[in-house]
């Protein structure tokens, strides 16, 4: 067994392994799952040294309170973080997102906080220890599947990797800028809805309420008005897709969803604006725009070309 691994002396709200996800399995009822913030997630790795598949610890809010133990490891944390380092001589830094640290045995990463945000990125230069499931370490509670046996890391769990690989220092200036509005296209069923809730979909601002996880967000602002049924028989669903129940309160799947729903769906996230989107914290306020298809895949192209000369300046 390796002897470099962390010790976690407190979890956090919801301390995950991910990575890109799982591809084509929706047939068989398991979702993409992986990290949240994709783009936050790539530059974790690549600020390490790491391929771009690679796992990373994802945390939300609180994060976890890690001691290390080896001789040495480099570290990065991405997003709107809060975090210390905690050396072993009781010297406290404060560190920055976007840039490598070394640990030395001992040393521990307290992550107090995400700051406007829910999602953070924690990556070593090292590989973790881990079973995969269907190629993949990212872990779904929610089923119970990926690394950890599919549970979030709670008290006194270890986290083993391998020898670390070659100290890699960098550091970027990187902002995450919040947008106005999330663009979406219009859903199968946008037409269940009378002419006044089509009109408030887009011109009203919904509130992401407390009811929100890697699964779903629920929103809930001016009613949603079915004319048609509240129900259909139960198809298959994307991430991003934005389902309505009776209640007339929309819910966004995240990337836990389940892979099939009988809500009628109104909408679809566009994938360019799926990082933002789940940065969103229970309180902030969120308002639609509409695009057409076309308009959806060119902004994906401009979106991951950014995202790419990104991590290639790196």
């Amino acid at each position: 067994m390796t002897k470099n691994f962390f010790t976690i002396l407190r979890p956090g709200i919801n301390t995950t392994l991910q990575d890109n996800g799982r591809e084509n399995l929706y047939h068989i009822g398991i979702p993409f799952s992986g990290a949240m913030d994709k783009r936050n997630y790539l530059i974790a790795n690549c600020l390490v040294g790491k391929k771009r598949n690679e796992p990373v610890i994802e945390f939300a809010y609180q994060g976890p309170l890690l001691e290390f133990n080896g001789e040495r490891i480099i570290f990065a944390i991405t997003g709107d973080v809060n975090f210390n380092i905690n050396r072993k001589n009781s010297k406290i830094e404060q560190g920055k997102c976007y840039q490598t640290y070394k640990l030395t045995d001992g040393d521990q990463i307290d992550v107090l906080s995400t700051t406007k945000s829910v999602y953070g990125y924690l990556s070593i230069n090292a590989n973790f220890v881990e079973e995969t499931f269907f190629e993949s370490y990212s872990i779904n509670t929610k089923a119970q599947v990926g690394a950890n046996n599919g549970k979030k890391y709670k008290l006194n769990d270890k986290i083993f990797f391998n020898q670390p690989k070659n100290d890699f220092f960098k550091k970027i200036n990187y902002i995450n800028l919040k947008i106005e509005k999330i663009r979406v296209i219009k859903g199968t069923n946008f037409d269940y809805f009378d002419n006044n809730s089509k009109k408030n979909f887009f011109q009203q601002t919904f509130k992401v309420t407390k009811l929100s996880d890697r699964m779903g967000m629920r929103i809930e602002g001016e009613k949603l008005n079915n004319i048609i049924n509240t129900n259909i028989k139960s198809e298959g669903l994307i991430r991003g897709a934005i389902q309505v129940p009776a209640d007339g309160n929309p819910i966004i799947m995240l990337s836990d969803h389940g892979t099939i729903g009988g809500y009628p769906k109104i909408a679809i996230v566009i994938s360019a604006d799926y990082d933002k989107l789940v940065q969103f914290q229970p309180g902030s306020n969120i308002k639609f725009e509409s695009v057409n298809l076309k308009e959806a895949e060119n902004l994906n192209k401009l979106y991951n070309l950014e995202t790419h000369s990104l991590l290639n300046s790196i």
